[in-house]
């Protein structure tokens, strides 16, 4: 039986708080659909690819990590916002984007997901964005991991080699992550203690900070590091409604 949309937000809403967080964009419907879902396809960015792939498996509502609207609100239409915009109208689907509050979730954001992935049992709040924790400071198992072994088990779970900065201790003990471009939290990570920083992507500068402040940088890949908690939002929403859900992976090197 098809649910609801509106209740389908209003659970994504009720798990994720998105009002908590002063984010970059609006999360939430960001384009109407229909008033009834049956499929819910998830993905990490919000493109036409993507919304093709969505319209192909005939969703009526499409969650994605990254929206199609940031900053102050929605300026002049573009060829390419108009063609991404035709495409979901012309499918009906409904697109909803959830940001921060999805890096930041306990259950079903990116970074606890990854440090669950990589064998975290304990983990506290890390990398606070306006008042809000949005990453997670993780305790690897025993007395840590060596560092080839961590790099081995990030590799396992994101699918892809990561860039590594290597000038922190013999055995990551305590992880700081944050997906995506978590690089700013550098400073924080090592004043928190940490050994390594696991993020997506980094800036230049980001090699001699990290060779400075004697920590490694792993950084596994924006999109990459990203598909853990939109995929998993989409199995809860699935769950708790009885529906279809299918996660729309469009790799990207970066």
């Amino acid at each position: 039986m098809p649910a609801t949309l509106t209740d389908v937000l209003a659970e994504a809403d009720r798990l994720l708080e998105p009002e908590r967080f002063d984010d970059f964009g609006p999360n939430g419907l960001q384009v109407p659909g229909g008033t009834d879902v049956e499929t819910i396809a998830t993905g990490v960015s919000a493109h036409a690819e993507l919304f093709e792939l969505a319209a192909g498996e005939r969703a009526e509502l499409l969650v994605v990590h990254h929206g199609l609207f940031w900053g102050a609100g929605l300026g002049p239409i573009d060829n390419v916002l108009k063609r991404r915009l035709q495409i979901l109208f012309d499918a009906d689907i409904a697109l909803a984007a959830y940001h921060l509050p999805l890096d930041a979730h306990p259950e079903v954001g990116n970074n606890a997901l990854l440090a669950r992935s990589l064998g975290s049992e304990r983990s506290e709040p890390f990398a606070r964005h306006r008042g809000e924790p949005i990453g997670v400071l993780a305790r690897l198992p025993g007395e840590g991991l060596a560092l080839a072994e961590l790099i081995d088990r990030v590799e396992d779970i994101t699918e892809r080699a990561p860039l590594v900065f290597d000038s922190g201790p013999d055995r990551i003990a305590r992880l700081a992550i944050v997906s995506g471009a978590g690089a700013d939290y550098l400073d924080e990570a090592a004043s928190a203690g940490a050994d390594a920083l696991l993020t997506g992507e980094v800036a230049e500068r980001a090699m001699a900070q990290a060779r400075e402040l004697g920590l490694h940088v792993i950084a596994a890949g924006h999109y990459a590091t990203e598909t853990f908690g939109v995929r998993r939002l989409g199995e809860h929403l699935a769950e708790r409604f009885g529906l279809r859900h299918v996660f729309l992976d469009v790799p990207n090197p970066v």
